[in-house]
């Protein structure tokens, strides 16, 4: 799925080899950033983990910042994706809340980690408008499963606003802080976040 306010900034194709290749760049680009934050990273960081010169990087993205956009654009479609999944189920709203994050982790495992979206504030005017109008559809949607869970009886009764907040908050970590928990399986992430947001932790209740 395309991100439309953010199709129309996207730089154009140059055939399907250099497509993969920068594919592969944003990538390994997404896990830098991770790693680093996009202060700290640097296109020769990312240029050395592809074994790529600097120049063969500089031909596909004309800066860090360029490179960084197209990073979070690939994330938005991705997670976009995601949800147009979960909403297609003909689920009970709680479902498509576990379909989402389960998905998520497991195209995560697949395609690499998206891009930490808490901070954009170094991109151009334009870029982060355009991040925005796209984030601010997908949290409708989200808030959108939490009411159809309400109505339908499979959540509890909560305000959506806050609890997608919540949510949104824990999956965006996800890309930080989870590479540095060794032996950390989908299966083990899937079943904290179940404890955690869908069971809770207290026995009691």
């Amino acid at each position: 799925m395309r991100v439309p306010e953010i199709e129309n900034l996207r730089p154009s194709a140059r055939g399907r080899k250099s497509a993969k290749k920068r594919d592969e760049i944003i990538r390994v680009a997404t896990e830098v950033i991770n790693d680093k934050t996009f202060a700290q990273a640097t296109m020769s960081d990312i240029a050395a983990r592809l074994d790529l010169r600097d120049a063969t990087l500089y031909y596909y993205f004309p800066n860090k910042q360029a490179l960084a956009y197209e990073c979070h654009v690939r994330s938005l479609e991705r997670f976009e994706a995601l949800l147009s999944d979960a909403d297609g189920q003909a689920v009970p709203g709680i479902e498509k809340v576990r379909a989402l994050i389960r998905g998520l982790i497991d195209e995560s495992v697949r395609n690499g980690p998206q891009l930490y979206i808490g901070d954009y504030s170094y991109l151009e005017p334009f870029q982060q408008e355009a991040i925005a109008t796209t984030a601010k559809r997908m949290t409708s949607t989200l808030e959108a499963f939490v009411q159809e869970g309400m109505t339908d009886g499979s959540i509890v009764d909560c305000d959506p606003q806050l609890v997608v907040q919540l949510l949104l908050g824990m999956l965006i970590w996800l890309a930080r802080w989870t590479t540095e928990i060794r032996g950390l399986t989908a299966d083990k992430l899937m079943n904290a976040i179940e404890a955690v947001s869908f069971r809770g932790l207290d026995r009691r209740s």
